[in-house]
């Protein structure tokens, strides 16, 4: 078969394939034009989803009359003009394919203004013929219509799915496009119907970001900004008990664009690592800002993936500054400013050294009762976790000293001066959990703090203040190399071969001494010590495919602390054990102190809080 020249109108209709898949795909093209054209209002019209009509009106600067034709034609753009732009490009659009490849494949219609212009004008395409530029009314921006999408590739047309579900794809792209550019105005309709209107705002505003995503995601989301290596990354993201069942609130933004990533993705879901309940998908909206010649956006068409220069250190980067985020939730929100690190409330410590302990008078390490209590010793099995909790109440003293005129009782309570009730809900020296004030069938402790009531699971609580503190103790002496008595040889493929070899420290760093002893061949002389007991081979292929994909892994990380999450489950407080009030008070103030002690080790929430106004409704009070 000869080879032959593409006519142009083909040519259009196959890179429409690439950049139009569906309504949705024509909304972005359009509105992104709109914005890097400086468009601080955009208003979108839709009939049928998109699919019978798509008008784009914008207040941008405009299209000159005679730049019309141009702006359709293939490859024609305002945004680039040489390759070291394309390296550094920080617009949305650049490769100047989707107005063309859009009116190749739809009944299209350009109308422009420039704000010192006289008048607009306008250009008319069906099916990639090109019409003449006509004068027309016009307000200064751009109005871009599309209909019939798909009018003229029958084929396409009929992969379109029911109308609903394509104005739902048009309006998650809206959302995403809302969070990331809270300045600009967006108005949709339906059918000549009003459907959504964005409000212009700035980027931390709780409104928009209610607005997109809901008010629930907005009352749990955690801020976060962090820069360094000439990265930034800022944005929200939710707490653990905020976990989805799928990806759908999970926003990532690279210079503005809206970008799928797995590298980064990766490094959120290990940040989250053993916070999150097992299935379950966090949520977030990141926005990370580099030097544009860091990463390259000229990997797709469609512009929806990027490739980093440095993945490594962006995933790094990302993975550090989520884990540090998250480890600040500690349980009833100790306020970030306080100044006083983990170390100051003496976790990670031995057994208490005097006062008042989990029980007064008894062993030193919790969990343990009295003699004198009243109850039964815990059960052998349970190993003392050895809790500080003198220190912890000394420094948390300092922090949140009673009010003028209370003193402190025999249990370590702040009452008020002259009665024996305990500090009031106003009383400013509450603690974020508050006081104990009584046990709900062994499982349940219940506090007053200054806003309501609060109901900690203990045993969860308890879980995972002593895996915090296991974690801490390995991670002070780091991982043990175990040497084989009989070395191992692993038959494996080149790449993996070639990974081992050039990860070499990195491997040595996580316990596994190995050496390339042929092509497709590793020799493994030493694993980890405290994972002697699982599959070196299988935890060995599982590392080598983490390093070549992201360039790290933290398998090794993960199964030890799945070993220490037994253990300090195993250690913890059980179910039906009756605790008195100042070892309720400590449990709470190490909670307190512990890092993400507001979720177990499985990602179970440790406590819930009742605000005193949503018990006054319960109970109908006020109305």
């Amino acid at each position: 078969m000869a080879i032959r020249q593409l006519p142009e109108i083909l040519i259009n209709q196959i890179a429409a394939g690439e950049v139009v898949e569906r309504p949705a795909s024509v909304v972005k093209e359009l509105v992104e034009n709109a914005l890097d054209a400086g468009a601080t209002r955009v208003d979108i019209d839709l009939e049928e989803g998109g699919v019978r009509l798509i008008r784009i009106r914008d207040n941008g600067g405009g299209i000159a009359p005679e730049e019309l034709p141009l702006a359709v034609s293939r490859h024609a753009t305002s945004k680039i003009a040489s390759l070291d732009d394309l390296e550094t490009v920080a617009t949305l659009g650049f490769r100047g394919e989707a107005l063309p490849s859009i009116a190749s494949v739809s009944r299209f219609t350009l109308a422009s203004r420039r704000p010192d212009a006289e008048h607009g004008s306008a250009l008319q395409i069906e099916g990639g013929r090109l019409g003449e530029v006509m004068p027309r009314a016009h307000a200064p921006g751009t109005t871009v219509e599309v209909r019939e999408l798909f009018f003229n590739v029958p084929a396409r047309r009929k992969f379109l799915r029911a109308e609903r579900t394509e104005l739902g794809h048009i309006e998650e792209w809206l959302r995403s496009l809302a969070l990331a550019r809270p300045d600009v105005e967006l108005r949709v309709s339906h059918n000549g119907k009003p459907s959504r209107r964005y409000k212009p705002g700035d980027l931390y505003s709780d409104a928009r970001l209610g607005e997109t995503l809901g008010e629930d995601f907005a009352r749990q989301a955690l801020r976060v900004d962090h820069s360094g290596a000439g990265l930034r990354l800022h944005g929200w993201v939710a707490q653990p008990h905020y976990s989805r069942a799928s990806t759908d609130q999970q926003y990532l933004y690279v210079n503005g664009r809206s970008v799928r990533d797995r590298s980064v993705a990766h490094a959120v879901k290990m940040a989250y690592g053993d916070v999150l309940f097992h299935g379950r998908q966090p949520a977030y909206v990141l926005f990370l800002e580099l030097d544009p010649a860091r990463v390259d956006v000229n990997v797709h068409p469609a512009k929806h993936e990027v490739r980093f220069r440095e993945a490594r250190l962006i995933h790094d980067f990302v993975y550090r500054t989520l884990q540090d985020a998250l480890a600040q939730t500690r349980a009833g929100a100790l306020p970030a400013d306080v100044g006083v690190g983990a170390a100051a409330f003496g976790i990670g410590g031995g057994a208490a050294q005097g006062g008042a302990g989990y029980a007064a008078g008894a062993s030193a390490g919790y969990p343990g009762v009295g003699n004198g209590s009243g109850y039964a010793s815990w059960a052998p099995s349970q190993a003392p976790l050895g809790l500080r909790v003198d220190e912890a109440r000394a420094a948390y003293a300092a922090l949140y000293a009673p009010a003028a005129g209370s003193a402190l009782r025999d249990d370590g309570q702040p009452v008020l001066s002259g009665t024996g009730l305990p500090a009031t809900a106003h009383d400013s020296g509450v603690p974020p959990l508050g006081y104990a004030v009584a046990q709900l069938h062994g499982i349940y402790i219940l506090a007053e703090n200054a806003e309501g009531l609060i109901v900690v699971d203990m045993h969860a609580a308890h879980e995972r203040i002593g895996y915090e503190r296991l974690k801490q103790a390995h991670d002070s002496i780091g991982l043990h190399a175990q040497p084989l008595l009989v070395p191992m040889t692993l038959a494996v493929g080149e790449r993996e071969a070639d990974t081992a070899e050039r990860e070499a420290d990195t491997l040595a760093s996580l316990g596994f001494e190995i050496t390339r002893s042929g092509p497709q061949s590793l020799h493994v002389r030493s694993i980890p010590a405290l994972l002697a007991n699982a599959d070196p081979e299988a935890l060995l292929r599982d590392v080598l495919g983490d390093l070549r994909e992201h360039g790290q892994s933290r398998r090794i990380a993960t199964a030890r602390d799945e070993l220490l999450s037994t253990m300090a489950c195993h250690g913890a407080v059980r179910a039906n054990r009756r605790l008195t009030v100042p070892e309720m008070n400590a449990l709470l103030r190490d909670m307190e102190a512990t890092e993400r002690s507001g979720q177990c080790n499985h990602g179970r929430p440790t406590w819930a809080r009742f605000t005193l106004g949503e018990i006054d409704r319960w109970f109908l009070r006020g109305r």
